[in-house]
């Protein structure tokens, strides 16, 4: 999703403090943090040490000439006090149950702070008040940034520690409006560990709608960053049933989904208070400081699209300054979650596609002939395979498009498939030059097994019976195991070479890439993955055989050894054979699946 820091950023900006009561004022469970009582000699509860809980005369006499000296940062008072009694810097001196440093911290005296943070142990800092908030909770309510420098340093793990409200340091920041506060706590927040910056953003919008406006210094609002997040937005807003029962019993379990269900309620609170704006304004809101919807095409970010398209329809005519459509950006970077919607469409769908852009002149055909960025292009393994994905959307696009622009020229003067294969000419070659080079050397690994298997065929395990010339283990198990995985290797080694072989002898035309080729590779590396397994099986049969009288461990480390060596192969070939598998077995991009856009 977006940059959380920008995210809170940007909503935090017409976030102004409150003036009529600067405390952090929030209801919760006062809670310390787990320690080692190890590390806390003679600093247990810090009830046993509460100045409440003392004479009275001790009270007036230490407690409040301390709580005065904390409020006017007079460290010349307070240190004969802390010299005398050391533990009284842990000690409650409000009814609120806040210690010298809470106040310190909240009267802004940078100097008293160090001088006390000298007196105390890292955990100390870690001590709540009443309402569960630790000192740096008031240092960012306070937004005094060298104050909260200081804690941290002392206690890197304050910035995890919820106050009251269940509220992370970082947010209270942002409730009061400092913003700079807010990046310096981004910075030492682990998010990773929190359903944090979201949920921030979420409370934030809800006390203030107005924030859906606001922008950052590039003019940005929060919904233009999360419009270029496609992997952070969920289909839904809530978790499915089994998805919230586990992350109810199992903190954190789910949190990436999470999250996302988060982020979906965020984009759709912040479009609910945009998309109240007069048309004017909703468009000019739309495309400033970019295009909103064609920054989401562009992502890919069908989610996001989704949520605003639904409850505005309109959205779909839009064009950018180019007079191109969502789907048009949507095809031109390769986006076939977001190019799916337009079979939604019905009959709307035949005037989109027929846009054309103004300069151009290039219809839709025109943009998918063209090579998509290098990360779209990329997004399959091999030049051959990625040959491939750019047939199949070229063909796609052609079954929707009018007819008539099949053979219609743009201002250059060229047709769609002309263009395809000008644009394509490189990565075809390198298409052919990739799926050679990989049919090569698997063919050679190909060869190796076959020879060697060949060989063992006729070299059985233990030898023959002199008496009839049968093998001595013929009536054994593993003796059946070994001549039938020595009869799997090869067959499928001498299958696996001559599917290599055609592929060396193939033609390599534009049509050759769509289905034959990836099929062939798809076939080769599965014999040939086969054969490995099945030799590796074959040797470990005969090393049962001929050693059953040796001591199991060293049986277990040679089925071991087997395991690990079948394991290994599969582990670093395993993607490029599902890519291979993927692109054979599901090659249609375009499911026309559901969107959920007019649900």
């Amino acid at each position: 999703m977006g940059s959380p820091s920008e995210i809170v950023e940007i909503l935090d900006k017409g976030k102004q403090p409150c003036k009529e009561d600067t405390r952090v004022d929030i209801v919760g469970p006062s809670r310390l943090p787990k320690q080692d009582p190890k590390l806390i000699p003679l600093r247990n509860a810090r009830d046993q040490i509460s100045c409440d809980d003392r004479r009275r005369l001790q009270y007036l006499t230490t407690c409040v000439p301390l709580y005065q000296a904390a409020m006017k940062g007079d460290w010349k008072a307070a240190k004969p006090i802390i010299d005398i009694q050391e533990d009284i810097v842990i000690a409650t001196i409000t009814n609120n149950l806040e210690i010298a440093l809470h106040i310190a911290v909240a009267a802004k005296h940078k100097v008293f702070v160090r001088h006390l943070l000298e007196r105390m142990n890292s955990h100390d800092l870690a001590l709540q008040n009443k309402h569960g908030n630790t000192a740096l909770c008031f240092a960012a309510a306070s937004g005094v940034i060298e104050i909260a420098e200081m804690l941290i340093d002392k206690n890197p793990n304050l910035p995890m520690i919820r106050g009251g409200g269940e509220m992370i340091p970082i947010h209270m920041a942002s409730l009061f409006g400092h913003g700079d506060m807010v990046k310096y706590l981004y910075c030492k927040t682990d998010f990773s560990n929190l359903n944090a910056i979201v949920d921030v953003a979420l409370t934030m919008l809800k006390e203030k709608e107005a924030l859906a406006f606001s922008r950052n210094g590039a003019g940005e609002t929060a919904l233009h960053l999360m419009a270029r997040k496609p992997s952070a937005i969920a289909h839904k807003r809530q978790l499915n049933f089994f998805k919230s029962i586990a992350n109810s019993i199992f903190k954190g379990f789910f949190h990436g989904a999470k999250m996302q269900t988060l982020a979906h309620q965020l984009v759709h609170e912040l479009w609910k208070s945009v998309v109240q704006l007069p048309v004017g304004k909703l468009w000019e809101f739309l495309g400033s400081p970019s295009r909103l919807l064609f920054e989401a095409a562009k992502s890919g970010n069908v989610e996001f699209l989704v949520i605003l398209i639904r409850s505005y329809p309109d959205l779909i005519w839009k064009v950018d300054d180019r007079n191109r459509s969502l789907f048009h950006v949507a095809a031109l970077n390769r986006h076939e979650s977001i190019f799916d919607i337009v079979y939604e469409l019905g009959a709307i769908k035949d005037l989109i596609v027929a846009y054309k852009e103004d300069t151009s002149k290039n219809n839709l055909l025109h943009l998918v002939a063209r090579l998509p960025p290098p990360n779209r292009l990329q997004v399959v393994s091999g030049a051959a395979l990625q040959m491939q994905r750019e047939l199949l959307w070229f063909k796609a696009v052609k079954k929707i498009v009018p007819r008539s622009y099949i053979k219609t020229k743009n201002n250059d003067g060229e047709i769609a498939h002309d263009l395809f294969t000008k644009e394509h000419d490189n990565l075809r070659k390198e298409g052919e030059k990739w799926m050679k080079e990989t049919a090569t050397s698997c063919m050679l690994v190909a060869t190796l097994i076959a020879t060697v298997v060949f060989a063992a065929a006729f070299t059985v395990p233990g030898g023959n019976n002199e008496a009839n010339g049968f093998p001595k283990f013929g009536k054994k198990l593993w003796f059946d195991m070994f001549i039938l995985s020595n009869s799997v290797a090869l067959f499928s080694s001498v299958t696996s070479i001559v599917i290599f072989l055609s592929i060396l002898t193939s033609r390599y035309a534009e049509d050759d890439f769509c289905t034959a080729l990836p099929l062939k590779l798809m076939l080769g590396l599965l014999a040939l993955f086969v054969s490995i397994i099945s030799m590796v099986l074959a040797f470990t049969s005969t090393m049962i055989l001929i050693r059953y009288q040796e001591p199991k461990y060293s049986l277990i480390l040679i089925i071991s050894l087997a395991l690990l060596t079948a394991l290994s192969f599969v582990t670093l070939h395993i993607h490029l054979w599902v890519d291979t598998l993927r692109s054979c077995l599901f090659k249609f991009l375009f499911k026309q699946r559901k969107s959920g856009i007019y649900s």
